[in-house]
């Protein structure tokens, strides 16, 4: 489950898309909450959609929930570069 990356990071990493993971910065591009920014909470992989800190909408009872988003509609700002994986996807890109 990929998402676009941003046009300084595209030029950075010689990449159009990397995969997402938790603790990615993405902004919404489309949908109800176009222009949210915020850090990625959970990834759920079965049902290909992205919980994001911020992103809620209240129940009834006026408890938060978080709004699942599609990762085409996310385009990463702040890729976190921890992971050896996703290091090595770049690297080996160059």
């Amino acid at each position: 489950m990929s998402a676009s990356l941003s046009k300084e990071l595209r030029e950075d990493y010689g990449r159009r898309t990397l995969p997402i993971k938790s603790g990615d910065t993405v902004k919404i591009v489309r949908g109800d909450f176009k222009g949210t920014e915020g850090k990625i909470d959970s990834v759920d992989i079965m049902n290909y959609k992205v919980r994001i800190e911020g992103v809620t909408r209240n129940k009834r009872d006026s408890t938060p929930v978080f709004v699942p988003i599609h990762p085409s509609n996310l385009v990463i700002i702040d890729a976190d570069m921890k992971d050896d994986m996703r290091y090595k996807l770049v690297e080996r890109k160059e």
